[in-house]
């Protein structure tokens, strides 16, 4: 099952698009609706190995399961 990123909290720092080892994170399009870039998670291309879980510097911004209610995607 893939990760979510849950795109309100999300404060686009982008850690995890660098440390994904299938590149599945990608940008989200203008803002959320804390004012600041966001990405989302391919749940189809997602391994579920964690490690944008390990890496993310902004608590609960990622969730370890499909939540596709709490992302946006473009």
């Amino acid at each position: 099952m893939a990760h979510t990123i849950v795109t309100d909290v999300c404060e686009g720092v982008a850690d995890c698009v660098a440390a994904c080892p299938v590149a599945c994170i990608h940008p989200g399009s203008g803002k959320n609706s804390k004012g600041t870039e966001w990405y989302w998670i391919d749940f189809g291309i997602c391994i579920d190995c964690g490690i944008c879980l390990q890496v993310c510097p902004v608590a609960e911004a990622i969730v370890p399961e499909e939540r596709p209610e709490l992302q946006q995607t473009p």
